[in-house]
């Protein structure tokens, strides 16, 4: 049996500002606007998400507006010469306005394409930093950012280039200092996927994306992630 690459995303939160225009791909106008999506600890994620202007929206994507929606992760390069090289975001297949609690569940399979880098965080936390490619139509691929804590990480740690992996999570967004020329430091924002639980195997299809109310949070501490 084939294992199946698979990429979900449920969030729910409240939107941060009107949305924008963002690129055309192959004809198609894509906007793009940050939700705010609060974890059990306070702490916000303030993740981009993108869709195409076309998509069919009952209401108003105003500023201040609480949504859910339903998409996948789709990662970019930046050629702009600024920033970080790989750019994330959400894409954004349906909208709903049923948001009562904020809510952010990621299911991801895929095959490791760089080896993982085992570290420990100042306060002696276990991580590993896995880069997943994911699989989708018309022979493209998205390359994902993960990182897992503890015996999660331990199990990551070994995995060869081409393993599959496939894990439930979240996404979240980490704001860093990055040095750059002359000692100068610039303010930015990376985003990850956190594998809170490994699945054992997804072979010819994918088990539902779990309900907000059953997703749970991380599983982490709100110990900030040293600087790559």
């Amino acid at each position: 049996m084939s294992r199946a690459h698979f990429n979900s995303v449920f969030l729910s939160g409240r939107v941060t500002e009107a949305p924008a225009f963002s690129h055309v791909s192959h004809g198609k106008t894509i906007l793009r606007f940050l939700l705010a999506v609060k974890r059990l600890s306070g702490v916000y994620d303030l993740l981009p998400v993108i869709f195409r202007e076309e998509t069919l929206i009952p209401f108003p994507l105003a500023e201040g507006k609480r949504i859910a929606l339903e998409g996948e992760i789709r990662s970019f390069n930046n050629r702009s010469g600024k920033g970080p090289k790989l750019c994330l975001a959400v894409f954004a297949r349906s909208f709903s306005e049923d948001a009562q609690e904020d809510a952010n569940a990621v299911m991801l399979a895929g095959a490791v394409c760089k080896s993982p880098v085992f570290r420990e965080t100042p306060l002696g936390r276990e991580i590993a930093d896995v880069m997943l490619a994911v699989n989708r139509r018309y022979r493209k691929s998205d390359y994902i950012p993960v990182i897992l804590w503890g015996q999660n990480a331990r199990c990551a740690a070994s995995l060869p280039v081409g393993a599959y992996l496939a894990f439930e999570g979240r996404m979240q967004s980490r704001a860093y200092l990055k040095k750059i020329a002359d000692g100068e430091s610039e303010s930015r924002v990376a985003y990850e996927v956190s594998a809170a639980h490994l699945l054992d195997g997804i072979s010819d299809g994918a088990p539902p994306l779990p309900h907000p109310a059953d997703a749970g949070e991380d599983g982490i501490s709100e110990e900030k992630d040293p600087e790559k």
